[in-house]
């Protein structure tokens, strides 16, 4: 367990908090205590979701300015690495993550929110990617997950512009999944990782790299991708069950041993 970022693990979810007072900056040190946070939980097998959650008043508003002002260019040669891959720890994490948002998810927030498969969004939040107004761009995927996200135009007319971006126009865009009153961010996530709790958990698993990887190449290669994993889940146990479940009782009644 980290200073600033925890793993807590309830009922089959895992939440991934963080709680640097007073905006979750993320310096370097939350970034590596977010990456061990997202390993931990992607090997744990009594979590099979997770959240990632900064708190009652804030995701995350960013990276710590200070730390970065004092950066030179061959600091950032070195650092610009392991800043990001700590946010893409959080998206290969192999299971369901689901973003609960409340105040700020900006810069650095915003792109570990776009790390995570769902957004679920408090109505009076704001989100974005200001980094052009410091005289830089997002550098831990910003400019790539959100142009997947929303587009490219869109992607291109946030990033230009550094403007922040309300719930609503969220939603409607498709960086928000779900806007809620803020008092109920959090249960709302849980809620919805619950879902996924009592799933086959390899199958989640696979479909989840199925989409990811096959995003990433060709429409060929990712067909490729797809067969294969598909072709792995008569491995194992839970097709047996599921296969069997639907014979025998229907659809929807299988209960998965999650191996």
């Amino acid at each position: 367990m980290g200073e600033f970022v925890r793993l807590e693990v309830e009922d089959g979810i895992g939440t991934i908090r963080l709680d640097r007072p007073k905006m979750n900056a993320l310096n370097v040190q939350v970034q590596e205590e977010i990456r061990d946070a997202a390993l931990e939980a992607g090997s744990r097998e009594d979590v099979k979701a997770v959240i990632v959650y900064g708190g009652e008043r804030v995701f995350a508003a960013g990276a710590d300015i200070k730390e970065m002002q004092a950066m030179s260019y061959t600091d950032m040669v070195d650092r610009s690495g392991p800043l990001s891959s700590s946010i893409s720890a959080v998206a290969r994490i192999p299971k369901p993550v689901i973003a609960a948002i409340t105040g700020y998810a900006l810069g650095g927030g915003c792109e570990l929110a776009l790390a995570c498969d769902f957004r679920v969004v408090a109505d009076d939040a704001k989100l974005g990617q200001p980094e052009i107004l410091l005289g830089i761009i997002p550098g831990a995927g910003g400019t790539q997950r959100l142009s997947r996200l929303v587009g490219s135009s869109r992607a291109k007319e946030i990033i230009f512009s550094g403007r922040f971006v309300d719930a609503q126009e969220a939603l409607a865009i498709g960086l928000a999944d779900r806007v809620v009153p803020a008092a109920d961010v959090y249960a709302t996530a849980r809620e919805w990782a619950g879902t996924y709790v009592g799933a086959a958990s390899y199958a989640v698993r696979a479909a989840k790299e199925a989409i990811d990887r096959g995003l990433e190449v060709d429409l060929e290669t990712g067909l490729e991708i797809e067969r294969m994993l598909f072709a792995s889940l008569f491995a194992t146990k839970d097709r047996e069950i599921g296969m069997t479940s639907f014979v025998e009782q229907g659809p929807g009644k299988a209960r998965f041993e999650g191996r």
